[in-house]
């Protein structure tokens, strides 16, 4: 059922996670051709703070705390997936494996590589601080909104 701690934290985690995503644009070369990247992660960071965060909101500060921590994970290990499954699909269409199997193990090879590109002071301390942030405004929303 729809909430406004649930619409808060989806919009919260939807900023964090687009606000993510240009950072990490300036990670990476120049060249790179990001396509929808930015706009997809915004889109996963919506859906992961209404079920995750937005569902568990209403339980104290250090809970939101927490669930802010939490929908953050979900939505860095999502986003990688998919960016990962993403990745593997263009390189299957250029026949760059010899099976289907070689191809799914590839998925998790690249989501390695990505997070390996997503190791930065800066990234982490945005991902933090936004948890915190989304949590915390989850949790006043489910306390002022009932």
């Amino acid at each position: 059922m729809p909430t406004a701690a649930k619409l808060i934290a989806g919009l919260c985690l939807a900023a964090l996670a687009f606000a993510t995503s240009e950072l990490i644009k300036t990670l990476l070369p120049a060249s790179t051709d990001f396509g929808i990247f930015s706009l997809l992660n915004t889109g996963i960071g919506f859906v992961c703070g209404w079920l995750i965060i937005g569902g568990r909101a209403g339980r104290g500060m250090s809970a939101a705390i927490s669930n802010g921590f939490t929908g953050t994970v979900a939505l860095v290990f999502w986003g990688l997936f998919i960016q990962a499954i993403n990745e593997m699909t263009g390189l299957a269409m250029r026949h760059r494996y010899d099976g289907p199997v070689e191809a799914l193990a590839a998925v998790f090879e690249i989501l390695i590589e990505f997070g390996q590109q997503m190791i930065d002071p800066r990234v982490i301390l945005l991902l933090l601080v936004g948890s915190i942030v989304s949590g915390v405004l989850t949790e006043l929303a489910a306390g002022r909104w009932r």
